[in-house]
């Protein structure tokens, strides 16, 4: 696993005493977060430097006692707060009369005998209400608060860290936001000073919440704003209805967990569940509770038998795979990827799953095919979820018919996920139209290695000579030469627009545009072990390379 810069940890704060230092927007924001975890949250903060957010989240909190049992105004409330200047200071014992005598909410009142003056706690303007009547407004819906937010009218003091399981702070200096921090780690709390990274000791994620789903999202304090754009990417991602899916998972666990061996079958059954979950943008329907459990029922009795999926990984950028891709990745337990699959690529995919290079390239020691499918049909008959993860498309050059038909005669299930063909994505990259209906009537794949190691005998070369036919040849870079002579043979003309692409969508990307007597001399200049297209046709002749919208290095 590649290095982290921190360890992500989701640290359960239900029922716990949690301190908030300052009353400005973002420590109002952080209050109702640790509030919808269920902490006990402890704002302390004098009354005039409340903002109006958090004004309002502590006016929610009052607002949602029984009418039995409000707390007092802010009115009646003591005020013995030190000023700014007194922070961390030992808190001065003050006449009665400046504090009004007691406790407002408790009545309870202390005395020392030796000078006859009393000391007073500021009593909290709210105190917690009881379980489930504080709703918050955290994303994804209400959420029930399951704790408190209580305001005390004072600047923090060492004091408050007592029985604390965590700090925040969002301090206006750089010596408040020191003494802060020394004194939360002097108190053995963890602690975070709001946007001072030397004063964190941990960091808040952006969240996505579909609880109890959560995505946290951080980038060590480096980019907030970046955290908040991975988060509204990733929001467009999870269906609304993940919540009722992950109650519905919750609920079902321990029947399940009794009825299926942990396994083969009881993954096989939650990537089902997995499956229904993400198939629309549904709440589970009325009666799926019990459609389910005779799903696991079924599954008790039945032979563990795994499943293979196709998957089309695409010309090598990542981001160009499709999201049912992804998710086939992150469910398997084998990948059986081919060499031109990027680690990029990879990299999606779920920790646990085996990986095994089955990679076939021309001129190297390779992979039989005959191994290939011996290999899913074993995995598949012990109960894995196998992807045979191919480059570009798995339907185009990638021999997915041969794998098909040795699955089904089986009788293991088989499916397939398109991927980006490396044709469209040169198309892309260089802002061409392959069927511009000035230039091209039609497009025609060839490959350019056939099984006997050359060309296939049986082209057509007459046709594909044709101009306005857009051809593509695949992995043809060792037959460059013979293509050449072949379309030139046929009356292609010399000046007939050429372009050659290796490693397309790759950081390695090249490109090369000429015309068809020069592809011959072009193809010496390029290690023929990259992955190249051969693009020939008068749609390549639109615009120049060197003007496309992605520029890539020339070969050299």
């Amino acid at each position: 696993m590649a290095p982290l810069a921190k360890l992500p940890v989701f640290w359960s704060l239900e029922g716990k005493r949690v301190v908030v230092a300052g009353g400005s927007d973002a420590a109002a924001w952080k209050a109702e977060l640790l509030a919808a975890c269920g902490a006990e949250v402890h704002v302390y903060c004098v009354e005039d430097e409340l903002s109006e957010v958090m004004r309002g989240l502590i006016g929610e909190a009052i607002a949602s006692f029984p009418k039995g049992i409000q707390p007092p105004p802010p009115s009646v409330l003591p005020d013995i707060s030190p000023t700014r200047g007194e922070i961390g200071k030992t808190r001065r014992h003050r006449p009665i009369a400046s504090a009004a005598g007691a406790d407002s909410l408790t009545g309870k009142t202390s005395a020392t005998s030796a000078n006859g003056i009393l000391e007073a706690t500021p009593a909290p303007q709210s105190i917690s209400p009881r379980v489930g009547e504080m709703s918050g407004r955290t994303e994804g819906g209400n959420h029930a608060c399951r704790a408190s937010i209580l305001h005390h009218p004072e600047p923090w003091h060492p004091g408050i860290f007592k029985g604390a399981a965590l700090a925040v702070a969002d301090c206006e200096t750089e010596a408040e936001a020191r003494a802060f921090f020394t004194a939360a780690r002097t108190g053995g709390v963890p602690v975070n000073v709001i946007d001072k990274p030397a004063y964190c000791q941990f960091q808040f994620g952006s969240i996505v919440n579909r609880s109890p789903v959560i995505v946290s999202i951080s980038t060590d304090g480096a980019a907030p704003i970046l955290a908040q754009a991975i988060r509204r990417r990733i929001e467009t991602l999870l269906p609304p209805a993940l919540k009722q899916w992950a109650e519905l998972a919750q609920s079902l666990r321990d029947r399940v967990s009794k009825m299926l061996a942990p396994g083969a079958l009881r993954r096989n059954f939650w990537e089902s569940f997995v499956d229904r979950a993400f198939a629309g943008n549904e709440v589970p329907e009325e009666g799926a509770a019990e459609a389910l459990i005779r799903s696991a029922e079924r599954l008790s009795g039945a032979p563990a038998i795994g499943r293979v999926t196709l998957v089309g990984a695409g010309p090598g950028d990542a981001e160009l795979l499709t999201l049912k891709a992804v998710r086939a990745l992150q469910a398997a337990d084998v990948i059986l990827f081919d060499d031109l699959v990027s680690d990029e690529v990879l990299e999606l995919a779920r920790r646990e799953a085996k990986r095994m290079l089955v990679g076939k390239r021309g001129g190297r020691t390779s992979c039989r095919q005959q191994d290939i499918n011996d290999m899913m049909v074993r995995l598949a008959k012990a109960g894995k979820r196998v992807v045979r993860l191919k480059s570009g498309d798995p339907m185009i050059f990638g021999r997915a018919g041969e794998e098909i038909a040795r699955l089904e005669r089986e009788g293991i299930a088989v499916d397939v996920v398109p991927g980006i063909t490396a044709a469209s994505a040169m198309a892309s990259r260089l802002g061409l139209s392959l069927t511009h209906r000035d230039h091209a009537q039609s497009v025609r794949f060839v490959t350019g290695h056939s099984r006997h190691g050359g060309l296939p005998r049986d082209l057509d070369w007459k046709s594909l000579a044709d101009p306005s036919v857009t051809t593509v040849f695949y992995m043809g870079g060792r037959m460059a030469a013979k293509i050449q002579a072949a379309l030139l043979s046929a009356g292609m003309s010399a000046g007939t627009p050429v372009v050659i692409t290796a490693s397309v969508t790759r950081e390695n990307e090249r490109r090369w545009a000429g015309s068809l007597d020069g592809l011959g001399a072009a193809m010496d200049k390029i290690e023929v072990d990259e992955p190249v297209l051969i693009g020939v046709g008068n749609a390549f002749g639109v615009r120049r390379v060197a003007e496309s919208r992605r520029p890539a290095a020339a070969f050299s």
